[in-house]
């Protein structure tokens, strides 16, 4: 019996340990890689930790090491704790281990092997925040919001996040079966996605019209910032220095690096904050501010959001509606507003855990409120009439129709084309034809 009694007061000296050691290393996420290294545990207050609790996790560790069906080591009993304590706060604090850690770093890098998603967890089962662009799972057809309730027929109830991550990951060529349950369906979709090697490019950019540009930014990573800035000097070449107004596209970005989100809210701002931080330890309290200087000197701007914009594109968003910098248009965003600290544990691997929330210039909390835009889109689709039998007919196309009087030739190529460009844009992309016409008019406007 004493035997027995002191099994278990050594065990409760080693899970103070292991807590103690956790609780002792902190640093806030700013760099993809930057993470804290392992410091001494402080002194903590022992009055304070729950005896009581930690004598019944004792004793369900002892019942499982005696009676459970099959040997369990003590390495995955207590691995398996600690990834129950953090799945218990909230979807995005968790533990990673080796290679888990190591496809973190290799994210916010850009490149990474899988479908090409950006996923959480709700009511169980895995909810698509966002596809990533030109990857497996956007050309499959993935939407934000879509929940995934089966992987290969495998069902995802009851799975961690990061099991469900590593069934989805895989060898580049595989195909991997999802079964979805999409809002406005009538029945669980079936999407067969062929695995990848998945290079994200940040940044993309093309002229809309002449004198208008579009920025696109797919996610945010360490060299987004300079992406951004290299992208704005490409269009004002295009334009030949006239640029009249810019769309910045952050429909379906799921976020990414902090410090890409400043840089970039950085580009467009000329003094300001752009987003603080605020928790309960010194090291997650931070501020960001803006440095003199407009990429695009003030000309206007107007940024697409959607439900799949979260965590960094919402800072950009947020910053940008504050300072009245540019018109937010589409539909409320994610609203993933926390911030997730880096822990190593000293083996390789990683606790992930939310230590703080971002808030904006004014004070606003993005976290489960997201960012309201100024102009909103309802989802619409709209249709060519290119598969009409019938199309309507107008004066110009009768035959030997009277011209128009005004000296003003017949547009046979050049209007013609435009107006058809026009249409193409039109019905492919709505939200940026009503971005464009908005820009047209707060150029006018500013003359």
């Amino acid at each position: 019996m004493l035997k027995k009694n002191n099994s278990v007061i050594l065990f409760l000296g080693v899970v103070l340990g292991v807590l103690l050691s956790i609780g002792g290393t902190v640093i806030a996420d700013r760099e993809p890689v930057k993470v804290a290294a392992p410091v001494k545990a402080k002194a903590v207050d022992v009055v304070s930790l729950p005896y009581e609790e930690l004598r019944a996790f004792t004793e369900v560790f002892g019942r499982i090491k005696r009676d459970y069906v099959e040997p369990v080591s003590d390495k995955k009993l207590l691995e398996d704790a600690i990834k129950g304590m953090l799945s218990g706060l909230d979807p995005h604090s968790a533990y990673l281990d080796i290679e888990q850690y190591k496809e973190l770093r290799e994210g916010t890098m850009g490149q990474f092997g899988g479908l090409g998603i950006e996923v959480t967890m709700e009511n169980g089962f895995v909810k698509v925040v966002s596809p990533i662009d030109d990857t497996p799972a956007q050309r499959a057809g993935m939407k934000a919001g879509d929940l995934i309730v089966r992987l290969n027929e495998k069902p995802v109830k009851g799975m961690a996040l990061s099991d469900a991550v590593k069934i989805m990951r895989g060898e580049p060529g595989s195909d991997i079966l999802l079964t979805v349950i999409r809002e406005g369906a009538e029945a669980p979709l079936k999407v067969s996605i062929t695995r990848a090697i998945i290079k994200v490019k940040s940044v993309k950019q093309r002229v809309i019209e002449p004198g208008y540009g579009y920025l696109r930014i797919g996610s945010f990573q360490s060299r987004t910032g300079q992406g951004v800035v290299n992208a704005i000097a490409e269009l004002k070449k295009e334009n030949e220095g006239d640029l009249k107004g810019l769309v910045l596209d952050l429909r379906n970005n799921p976020g990414g690096v902090l410090n890409a989100a400043v840089e970039v809210s950085d580009a467009f701002l000329e003094k300001g904050l752009i987003v603080y931080t605020e928790g309960r330890i010194k090291n997650s309290e931070m501020r960001f501010n803006a440095a003199p200087g407009d990429e695009i000197n003030g000309i206007p701007l107007v940024v697409l959001i959607n439900a799949g914009s979260a965590s960094a594109s919402e800072i950009v968003a947020g910053a940008l509606q504050d300072h009245k910098r540019a018109i937010i248009m589409g539909e409320k965003s994610f609203g993933k507003g926390s911030v997730q600290t880096i822990l190593p544990t000293g083996r390789n691997a990683a606790v992930k855990l939310t230590t703080a929330r971002y808030y904006t210039p004014l004070g606003r909390s993005i976290q489960a409120e997201g960012i309201e835009p100024d102009v909103e889109l309802a989802r619409v689709k709209l249709e060519s009439l290119e598969g009409l039998k019938f199309k309507p007919v107008k004066e110009a196309d009768l035959s030997h129709h009277l011209e128009n009087g005004n000296g003003k030739a017949e547009d046979k190529d050049g209007d013609a084309k435009a107006k058809e460009e026009e249409e193409a844009l039109d019905v492919r992309d709505y939200a940026l034809h009503e971005a464009l016409t908005l820009l047209k008019g707060l150029s006018i406007l500013n003359k």
